[in-house]
């Protein structure tokens, strides 16, 4: 069967399912539409947006995930692209691959086959899930979701090639909205009585370390938990066409494993100059928050010779 067909097939199986999500009136959207889609290797997803063996982001040259609904023969299929607002939306997508089967095979990265980031296009209610992936080959999750255009990044690595991918969709979400300016730069973010501090800098080209150090009340917190195999998860959204890059924690350069903080490391490049909001995972006393931040990036000096 071709991938339209299968499309379809999929499209009508959870009209049911979807239909006392989303309400009456809501459209089931198509799947992989050209809309959505740019040129296989323009902005490419393939690995620029993705998790990164030791912390490290792709080459600068990759450029930055999710700017694309289909890359390599693979697509992100939503059931719909419309939902309606709440705390616990049902939202549910399949993989396609190559030849338009839903993939069911994946290589895990930190301990799932596959990442869920959500935001909204003004970069506010941002999520990072792990849906569950059904014997029917649709992976399901519920997202707390505001009015506005949403954007749904699917981070994840075929077993039929073990190629990391990061492929991004729109979800609109009926109701009231006004987008919220975005947040002006700092390097200090304050998340439910814990602070974060963020030093470094990321410069357009070229890889950069980040450090953020984790506090609470004034002290250090040395007790970080692990979360999904590391103690951080990074993950940076370039303002505008939300360029997508998700990066982890590197090794320690004597070899010694990663303390459990205060400070949590990463070395990410920025593909170009621009404004780019930071998210900040961290899991402490059983709980994980997220830390956000604005960045600007400046971009190179030219100097004459």
């Amino acid at each position: 069967m071709n991938t339209p067909l299968r499309v379809a097939a999929f499209t009508l199986g959870l009209v049911a399912v979807f239909g006392a999500a989303v309400g009456v009136g809501a459209a089931v959207g198509p799947f992989g539409t050209a809309t959505e889609s740019s040129p296989a290797h323009t902005e490419s997803a393939h690995g620029g947006g993705s998790h990164a063996a030791a912390g490290h982001a792709e080459a600068a040259d990759a450029g930055p995930g999710g700017l694309q609904v289909s890359e390599d023969g693979y697509t992100l299929a939503l059931a719909s692209s419309t939902a309606a607002a709440g705390p616990a939306t049902p939202i549910a997508f399949q993989i396609l691959g190559p030849d338009g089967s839903a993939v069911s095979a994946y290589d895990r990265e930190h301990d799932v086959d596959l990442h869920l980031v959500a935001v909204r296009r003004d970069l506010t209610g941002y999520q990072h899930v792990h849906p569950e992936l059904g014997a029917d080959g649709v992976w399901r999750a519920p997202l707390a979701l505001d009015p506005g255009t949403w954007r749904l990044f699917a981070d994840f690595s075929p077993a039929a090639d073990g190629e990391n991918r990061t492929l991004g969709a729109d979800l609109a979400v009926a109701g009231s909205y006004e987008p919220s300016p975005l947040p002006a730069p700092s390097t200090v973010a304050d998340v439910d009585g814990y602070t974060v501090v963020l030093s470094g800098e990321l410069t357009p080209g070229s890889e950069s370390e980040l450090t953020l150090a984790v506090s609470r009340d004034g002290v250090p917190v040395t007790d970080l938990q692990p979360y999904l195999g590391a103690y951080g998860h990074l993950v940076a959204l370039r303002e505008g066409d939300l360029g997508y890059l998700h990066v982890h924690p590197g090794e320690p350069d004597d070899g010694r494993a990663p303390a459990p903080g205060p400070h949590v490391r990463f070395a990410t490049t920025a593909p170009t100059a621009g404004t780019y909001r930071l998210f900040l995972d961290f899991r402490h006393g059983d709980v994980v928050r997220t830390a956000a931040f604005t960045v600007t990036v400046e971009a190179h000096e030219e100097h004459g010779s």
